[in-house]
């Protein structure tokens, strides 16, 4: 398995990486943004991306995009295709998006917004902290992104404030880096772990 910074030599894994976006999302019956082919094409041939391959077969993929003349960057689209669930790719391909980021994009502040658990734990062990909405970026091209969600229809009508995802931010300036913890906050994780699965029983039993 390789873990890969992609290029336009790529291009031929779009379809493929957007249908199990796509497929995901129906699966999980959670709020996942669905990207097109056209949409991962242009991820590919930036730089900004990374991708797993197992031989020439499609593992995974993570892509950077960057927000507010490089002041915020979003690692998004983090997907693994099913053969390869429950191997710990998901987290070899945050980590390596995160470093990617960290790399080409040093001062700048590195978030996401999600409502998979998983991620979320992922994110409090990079040094990522769950923050309100209005702490990320106001650039009105990145929440055009969430109209393809579910759930967007609970970002119109909080105005932009909350939602069912959440948001979670890593301040390179914050004195409470990764490097300088111990261990993660895993208070602080079950905490909000609690809080998301109370959200999701009530709109599910709505």
């Amino acid at each position: 398995m390789k873990i890969l910074i992609a290029n336009e030599s790529h291009f031929k894994y779009a379809t493929i990486i957007s249908d199990t976006i796509t497929e995901s999302a129906k699966v999980r019956g959670t709020g996942i943004a669905k990207r097109t082919p056209e949409y991962i094409q242009k991820r590919l041939q930036n730089g900004n991306a990374v991708i797993a391959l197992d031989g020439d077969k499609f593992a995974g993929f993570c892509y950077i995009e960057v927000w507010g003349h490089e002041k915020f960057v979003a690692n998004s689209g983090l997907i693994v295709h099913p053969d390869y669930r429950n191997q710990g790719l998901a987290k070899e391909i945050k980590n390596r998006i995160f470093q990617l980021s960290r790399e080409k994009f040093p001062n700048a502040k590195i978030f996401g917004i999600t409502t998979g658990l998983a991620v979320m734990k992922m994110n409090y062990e990079l040094g990522y902290k769950p923050v309100t909405f209005s702490e990320l970026t106001d650039d009105p091209e990145f929440w055009k992104g969430c109209q393809t969600c579910k759930n967007f229809d609970v970002l119109t009508r909080t105005e932009q404030k909350m939602c069912l995802c959440t948001g979670m931010l890593y301040d390179p300036e914050s004195k409470t880096k990764t490097e300088e913890k111990s261990k993660p906050n895993r208070k602080g994780f079950e905490r909000l772990k609690s809080i998301k699965e109370s959200l999701f029983l009530k709109k599910n039993s709505k």
